[in-house]
């Protein structure tokens, strides 16, 4: 792979990267690689702090010994049995809601849709909790139910929204009533089960990382990873759908059956994330604007959103953990307090257009 001088394309530095042999080549924006870095750099950051900080205070040079397999017993178990798991679970799964966010509102051009807004968390909450309170549920099949529910959420909205093709705006309006309705049913389910379940059930739709374990975090890894790798994988077609059907199809591009594709792959990486830690709210729809805004594009992008992602997760997962110590709070109180004032600048902004 070679990397050529930098370089002007549109008033944007760009770097010119080939493949050996000529099989591909691509620009990457130096701003772009600059702002992806230091999100990274200020994320492992944070990651290091939470692994160091709490009731048994670890200093950094015993973590990083404790990471590599050094240090006494106690320290390698605090660090690597009962943090470690968690602060990796804010990286992927903030990253898995970063790319989600940044899949649909690719998909409907709207700054607000992302699957919190748009009702498939809602969906892969309704899933799970059918499942938490019918049979108790363990770890896979609340994961499974999770799922489901937001697969089957995202056909209908896709479905109900459907009419010559599916249109970004008509997606966020079924999908906001879809996501009233299907809360307005997690409400009456958790009204009629019992009081233990009931309690459970609204903890865990609180979106928390507490108490996560290994047995939770490398299935949710392996998940978060392959459809990852997917989206990659039509990152391409993505963007040009994003010139709209015609201009797609032009280029060759199958315009509904890729939006099909990106629509239950977006729906995964949420339910992916709902499954461990519950419906964690407005990651998803923050992530991509925040990075759009920082690395200066025209579109939504798919690894600064995820990075953005995962700073937001676990930034507000430290806060949770330590701004009320001894009490945790969790992850999601902190998010949808944070959100909640996004979300009124952005219906402002969005007024003022």
């Amino acid at each position: 792979m070679s990397i050529s001088r930098p370089d002007l394309d549109f008033g944007r530095q760009t770097l010119l990267v080939r493949i050996p042999g000529g099989a591909a080549s691509f620009r990457l924006e130096t701003r772009t690689v600059l702002v992806c870095f230091a999100v990274l750099l200020l994320s492992l950051l944070l990651a290091a702090v939470a692994l160091a900080t709490g009731d048994f205070a670890v200093p950094l040079p015993e973590v990083l010994r404790a990471l590599t397999g050094g240090g006494d017993p106690m320290t390698q178990t605090v660090v690597t049995q009962w943090r470690l798991p968690r602060v990796l679970m804010a990286l992927v799964l903030g990253a898995a809601l970063g790319m989600s966010g940044a899949i649909f509102q690719s998909l409907t051009r709207n700054p607000l849709g992302s699957p919190d807004i748009i009702g498939f968390n809602t969906g892969a909450y309704t899933g799970a909790l059918l499942v938490i309170l019918a049979v108790g549920g363990s770890y896979w099949q609340v994961a499974a139910g999770a799922l489901a529910g937001g697969i089957l959420t995202a056909l209908a909205v896709y479905l109900l929204a459907f009419r010559r093709g599916s249109h970004g705006f008509r997606l966020i309006i079924v999908g906001i009533g879809m996501s009233a309705m299907l809360a307005a049913f997690n409400h009456w389910l958790i009204l009629q089960a019992e009081l233990e379940a009931a309690m459970a059930a609204a903890v865990w739709g609180a979106g928390s990382l507490n108490g996560i374990t290994w047995e939770q975090a490398g299935p949710a890894v392996l998940v978060v990873v392959v459809v990852s790798a997917a989206v990659l994988g039509v990152s391409r077609r993505m963007r040009m759908l994003e010139m709209g059907d015609d201009a797609a199809r032009a280029l060759g591009v199958r315009a509904e059956p890729t939006r099909l594709l990106l629509l239950i792959l977006g729906v995964a990486l949420t339910a992916a994330a709902t499954a461990v830690a519950g419906p964690i709210a407005f990651v998803a729809l923050a992530a991509p604007q925040l990075a759009r805004r920082l690395c200066g594009n025209a579109g939504i992008s798919l690894l600064p959103s995820a990075l953005l992602g995962s700073l937001l997760l676990v930034a507000s997962d430290l806060a949770a953990q330590r701004l009320f110590a001894p009490i945790q709070l969790p992850v999601g109180v902190v998010t949808v307090s944070i959100g909640g004032i996004y979300l009124i600048w952005l219906l402002a902004r969005e007024a003022r257009k």
